[in-house]
């Protein structure tokens, strides 16, 4: 794809997000989170390879049904109370239209299925894009919403999501698919604590994409795809391998690193709201995916390859990689804990 056309998709994916995010009338938002469905398209089938184009169909049909529920729900409310502000979601079906529309773009359980099928039709870098600017849009509609919006609907979408994320990545070594039911837990605790506070919905938001981004570049900086890969990567950066372990564990909640901060204070929250059930099906959820990201570190760590590469210094090699995006991103993904009691709402 030429810099033109690619500068061009790029541009129209933003634009697409900042008219969702900047409009108060359910037609503006519904045509930026348009624009944005129909910009990364052609990213998503760039290779030409028969399983990209098969990952941007199935975007396209889950994004589209979406968006047509949204549309959906607007037209409702709005026949119900003759107005289209986004602020003002007062009839009961609409609302729970709503919830589930924005779920099925966020992909939370039970509308998650695409969502691991495109990440593993992608390139990395093209999921780096999905599972973090791709999410802004519909979590600006929830978090505008997040008081008009069916709350059990969503509370229940989200505990559900947490534990499908978690078990959904035991039994994968495609990394890709990995990162997509990691997605899905972490938008399930984002999912469940909206209904509580909308600050800690957007912490968790915030943390997710700090941590997310350099775990992402550091798997493109060292050209890694499956568990298998992972145990080569030394190869590439002696220090980047214990850097990635962390942010592994960081994403998994593990103190004291940054993606335990989110986690605390939401079970914090939750039982400060006598939500104690809640909060410990969480808890325990969060278990599962702790355990895949202890997996992947393990082989990443503390595993040499079966097949050692020929090569055992490419270390020594100029990398083809940008490394200045990966450094600056790495740092918070790995020491925000002590920011916590700045953090609380």
């Amino acid at each position: 794809m030429s810099p033109m056309i690619t500068s061009i998709l790029i541009l129209s994916l933003a634009t697409g997000t900042i008219i969702t995010m900047a409009s108060f009338h359910w037609l503006l938002a519904w045509m930026g989170l348009e624009l944005n469905t129909l910009a990364i398209l052609p990213i998503i089938s760039e290779s030409h390879h028969p399983r990209a184009t098969e990952a941007s169909t199935k975007y396209f049909l889950t994004q589209a049904a979406a968006s047509s529920l949204i549309l959906f729900s607007s037209v409702m409310n709005a026949q119900a109370t003759g107005q289209w502000s986004i602020l003002q979601l007062e009839d009961p079906l609409a609302q729970t239209l709503l919830t589930v529309a924005l779920a099925m773009k966020l992909g939370l359980a039970p509308a998650h299925f695409w969502l691991p099928e495109v990440l593993q039709g992608s390139s990395f870098k093209t999921g780096l894009i999905i599972i973090t600017w791709q999410k802004l849009a519909p979590m600006t509609l929830l978090l505008l919403t997040w008081n008009q919006t069916s709350m059990l609907t969503l509370m229940m979408m989200g505990s559900l999501s947490v534990a499908v994320g978690g078990l959904g990545g035991l039994n994968q070594t495609q990394l890709r698919k990995v990162i997509a039911f990691s997605s899905i837990a972490h938008l399930g605790w984002m999912a469940t604590i909206i209904t509580k506070s909308n600050k800690l919905a957007l912490l968790n938001l915030t943390m997710y994409i700090l941590i997310s981004t350099p775990m992402m570049l550091s798997l493109i900086f060292s050209s890694t795809k499956t568990t298998q890969d992972l145990t080569t990567t030394w190869t590439t950066s002696p220090m980047l391998a214990p850097l990635t372990m962390m942010t592994l564990l960081s994403l998994g909640g593990l103190p004291p690193l940054s993606g335990f901060m989110p986690k605390w204070l939401t079970l914090e929250e939750l039982l400060a709201q006598n939500m104690a059930p809640l909060a410990t099906v969480l808890a325990v959820s969060t278990l599962l995916s702790l355990f895949f990201y202890l997996r992947l570190s393990y082989s990443l760590s503390v595993t040499l390859s079966p097949s050692p590469t020929k090569i055992s210094s490419k270390w020594r090699l100029k990398p083809n990689t940008p490394t200045l995006p990966l450094s600056i991103a790495l740092p918070p993904s790995i020491l925000a804990l002590p920011l916590t009691p700045l953090m609380k709402p």
